[in-house]
């Protein structure tokens, strides 16, 4: 997965209701275009270059995996349905709301439609004040200074006053951390691993991911399942037991609460389905023996994900030895899954099917899945 870039993007409004305008662009950045870290103050400041009510004035952080070209898209999207008509040709005026992208990481765009930074920003206090708010020590890349230093230079000496009404952030609407333990679990291919990584980044989780990809065996077992079955069960067996034990125990008291990609019942649930009876049965002694003790989930979060968009998700990820992973073994676990949640009395069970949402492409599929997880 990509990392997500940072955006600063600055909002005013000097028409009708200003701070419900700001608050209704936020909503939608929120839901349109990517998490929102930080909303500054905002700000009342005298209108720019024109003669006008008074502006309110605000600069929030966003991270955002949408490219810079389709962030300004979408904002432009936002403006116009809160009722902005950008003209060109008539300048400066009043306006609903005015949504602009002032940096982004430490990149430089210089496009006939986008221009990052913003060739303006230096000059603007209403833009240099709120950013210092929330981002001080963030460096122009072309000027090679700081926001604070830019705004302790800048010439613009327009009067500022902080306003008592702070705007809020819709992803603190999400609670994750009353739990201290979340899992999400899921077929292989329904992009547990995706989703847990998210979380974790937009609400300040400690991760844990499977180590999967360090066993030797699991390539061995998609050629010869049967040779190399138990021995693959068992390895993962002993790795889960250590990767688990070791996290769990220790405390990291900058993260709100801990999200991983799987829960260590997993293996009973693929054990029983690769692996004969009898060895079955002794396998299932060794996993009580060990596992007796350790921690489990407050929330169980299951992604149910249909076998043809299994199939699909397999083949895009590209690992060789997943290529001819068969239908009918990927409905066996989904299969071993649901028996296996459906007789747990003491684990607090969130099944979401998934089928027709892409959390990873499209934002607001996302939020979907956070308001399923949220209401559980």
């Amino acid at each position: 997965m990509n990392q997500p870039q940072q955006v600063y993007i600055s909002l005013g409004s000097n028409k009708g209701d200003r701070f419900k305008h700001l608050q209704d662009a936020i909503d939608l950045i929120h839901l349109k275009i990517g998490t929102i870290k930080i909303i500054s103050k905002v700000y009342n400041t005298p209108a720019f270059g024109f003669e006008s009510d008074d502006f309110y004035n605000a600069c929030v952080l966003v991270e955002t995996y949408l490219r810079p070209v389709k962030v300004m898209q979408t904002l432009l999207k936002i403006e116009k349905s809160l009722g902005r008509t950008r003209n060109k040709k008539e300048g400066y005026e009043a306006r609903t709301i005015d949504l602009d992208i002032i940096l982004i990481d430490s990149e430089i765009v210089d496009t006939k439609t986008l221009q990052v930074p913003h060739p303006e920003m230096q000059k603007r206090r209403f833009v240099l004040r709120p950013l210092n708010n929330i981002a001080p020590k963030a460096t122009h890349p072309v000027l090679n200074k700081t926001i604070n230093e830019l705004l302790e230079a800048c010439e613009d000496k327009s009067e500022l006053e902080g306003i008592n009404i702070w705007l809020k952030n819709p992803n603190k609407s999400f609670n994750f951390s009353k739990y201290n333990y979340i899992a999400i679990e899921g077929n292989i291919g329904a992009g547990k691993t995706s989703l847990t990584t998210m979380m974790a980044r937009d609400f300040n989780a400690k991760l844990i991911l499977e180590r999967f990809a360090d066993n030797p065996f699991l390539p061995k077992f998609y050629e010869e399942p049967q040779r190399y079955a138990f021995t693959l069960e068992m390895s993962f067996l002993a790795d889960r037991y250590q990767q688990i034990s070791d996290d769990l125990s220790q405390l990291d008291l900058f993260k709100d609460f801990i999200v991983s990609d799987y829960d260590v019942f997993k293996s009973l649930i693929f054990s029983k389905i690769t692996l004969p009876e009898d060895e079955f049965k002794l396998y299932r002694k060794l996993f009580y023996l060990m596992y007796k003790d350790i921690a489990k989930p407050e929330l169980y979060v299951y992604l149910y994900q249909n076998t043809e968009r299994l199939q699909a998700n397999i083949k895009k990820r590209g690992r060789d030895y997943e290529q001819n992973i068969e239908d009918e073994y990927l409905e066996k676990i989904n299969s071993g899954y649901l028996e296996f949640l459906k007789s747990q009395t003491d684990i607090n069970v969130k099944i979401i099917d998934i089928s027709d949402l892409d959390f990873v492409k499209n934002r607001e599929d996302y939020l979907i899945i956070l308001n399923e997880i949220a209401s559980a």
